[in-house]
């Protein structure tokens, strides 16, 4: 006599170690990414206090000007510690960070964690609305440009966006600041030339910086937009006869962005970077003023800081792309069985 076992629901029993293998992927996920930001983070504290180690002359004698004693300069560096081999001062630089403490600038005594936090906040403002500017250029013109322009068609307008985008994306942050500047501040006086006294003040800064950005990005967003459009999914959209604006905007713009979230995540990167030069254009009251100075007087802790400051920046900007792109697209950043 044969004995029949009951036949179990595959999906029931597969299900739970489904989702308990993709959380572990998610963990996994989780720790290499928190890994790779700590390896990062140890090198760009390194790198900054070398950097600024490395540039020649007495920070001392810059800060106490040419004619200050000998002896005062000397017990001055004795003060801040800069007669100690430079592997006791990296030690003592990475202990003043586990506890938060900046050190004191050199040229005007004040805390560096006080000029950061007061400074911080500019800077921010304006490359976060200089990258939401951007997306905010480079998402519709890009996807515009690729309904206009697939499969060859409207070559003219494929040549004007081209030919415009190229120039403009080659065009560096500073230069397309002055460019600005002469044209609708001291040409036409419209706006502000500088410093930071209103809502005015911000269209110059913010469009010297988004520019480029949203020229570069908009040219990606269209190449992959165009990709998207003659997938087979899309045609197979196109013969159920549904509306064009659902076609575009519900299926082909969500794998376009992603794919263009990358090369955006890098584009932030640059973007903050680029704060640094834009900000002196303009005598914008942030960090990049700050470390310009700093480093022209060789203020070790304030350069230090502003540095990685700017570092730890782009690293955020960079993590948070990954985990966007995890979120948008599991299958493919951590994997699914």
């Amino acid at each position: 006599m044969t004995t029949v076992t009951p036949a179990v629901d595959s999906a029931q029993t597969t299900s739970p170690e489904r989702r308990q293998l993709f959380s572990e992927r998610w963990v996994r996920f989780g720790l290499r990414r928190a890994g790779r930001l700590l390896v990062s983070l140890w090198v760009l504290v390194t790198a900054s206090f070398l950097m600024i180690h490395l540039i020649p002359g007495d920070p001392v004698r810059a800060a106490l000007g040419p004619t200050a004693p000998a002896d005062l300069v000397e017990s001055r560096r004795e003060t801040l510690g800069l007669n100690d081999p430079l592997i006791v001062q990296y030690w003592h630089y990475l202990q003043g960070l586990l506890t938060g403490d900046f050190g004191v600038s050199m040229m005007s005594g004040l805390p560096v964690s006080q000029t950061i936090a007061q400074r911080l906040p500019a800077t921010l403002q304006l490359a976060v609305i200089a990258f939401v500017l951007a997306l905010a250029i480079a998402v519709p013109l890009g996807v515009s440009m690729a309904i206009l322009t697939r499969r060859g068609r409207g070559r003219k307008t494929e040549l004007t966006f081209t030919s415009t985008s190229v120039i403009i994306s080659s065009i560096p942050d500073f230069l397309l600041g002055v460019i600005l500047v002469a044209i609708f501040s001291v040409g036409l006086g419209w706006l502000p030339v500088a410093g930071r006294s209103g809502p005015e003040s911000f269209i110059l800064p913010v469009l010297a910086l988004a520019l480029g950005p949203a020229a570069v990005l908009s040219r990606i967003m269209r190449v992959e937009m165009m990709g998207v459009l003659d997938a087979d999914y899309i045609r197979t959209a196109r013969a159920k006869r549904l509306p064009a604006w659902v076609i575009n905007l519900r299926h082909a713009l969500p794998n376009a962005v992603t794919a263009s979230l990358t090369i955006g995540g890098l584009l932030l990167g640059g973007l903050v970077a680029g704060t640094v030069l834009v900000e002196n254009v303009f005598a914008w009251p942030g960090l990049g003023s700050t470390i310009v100075s700093s480093i022209t007087t060789k203020d070790y802790p304030m350069a230090q800081a502003t540095v990685l400051v700017y570092g730890v920046g782009v690293l955020l900007a960079n993590t948070l792309v990954d985990v966007l792109l995890a979120i948008l697209d599991p299958r493919s950043t951590i994997g699914e069985n």
